[in-house]
């Protein structure tokens, strides 16, 4: 990575400062929920539940310590597939570069056109958080470690991946690598669905 990238992760830790908990979108939602809400002093966003596909939701307070303060035996991984200009997988969590996660998302697409501009060099549509919610049966832990997933080609971009099983599926066929970012590791707690769907989206950059 070149040396402007260090300066991004630092960047990166109070943008990914997130929490996990299970949830639904409302009945009749036409498409699946994706971007940030703001409720209260909190940023609130959707993630996949890595051992599931099921639609979760995350939360932080807009406050919390940067860096955090945890041993790195007590964090688990949260998983971020990026998906290049021109992917056909539909809506993600996050759409768009600032787009409507505007506190990380153009971040997350510059880190990953830095590191292969091969395939992000001409862009990104967005990207998706991935972690194992409590009691889900997978890495829960107190802290979650950032880590980029990138895909090999812009072909292997169409998959749209939402759980661990399937990245460790194109990361073994060489369709997909992962980044950890451990300058961005972040402290998280659980709050009910009904806290994003009650949230004020922020305004699409």
């Amino acid at each position: 990575m070149s040396g402007r990238v260090p300066r991004l992760l630092g960047s990166i830790t109070m943008a990914l400062a997130l929490s996990v908990a299970l949830g639904v979108a409302p009945v009749g939602a036409a498409n699946p929920p994706s971007g940030e809400r703001i409720h209260g002093q909190s940023s609130v966003e959707p993630v996949y539940n890595d051992m599931t596909g099921a639609v979760a939701f995350v939360s932080t307070p807009m406050n919390a310590p940067n860096p955090v303060h945890a041993n790195p035996r007590a964090w688990a991984p949260i998983y971020l597939p990026v998906y290049p200009t021109g992917s056909t997988v539909g809506i993600l969590n996050c759409m768009g570069a600032p787009g409507n996660c505007p506190d990380h998302a153009g971040i997350i697409a510059a880190l990953a056109a830095q590191i292969d501009s091969g395939v992000y060099g001409d862009g990104v549509i967005g990207h998706d958080h991935l972690l194992a919610p409590p009691a889900s049966g997978g890495d829960f832990n107190i802290a979650w470690e950032p880590v980029l997933v990138l895909f090999t080609s812009k072909d292997a971009a169409n998959e749209h991946i939402t759980t661990l099983a399937q990245i460790n599926d194109a990361v073994t066929n060489h369709r997909a690598f992962e980044v950890p970012l451990p300058p961005a590791t972040f402290l998280c707690a659980v709050v009910p669905a009904v806290v994003y769907w009650n949230g004020t989206p922020v305004p699409v950059s």
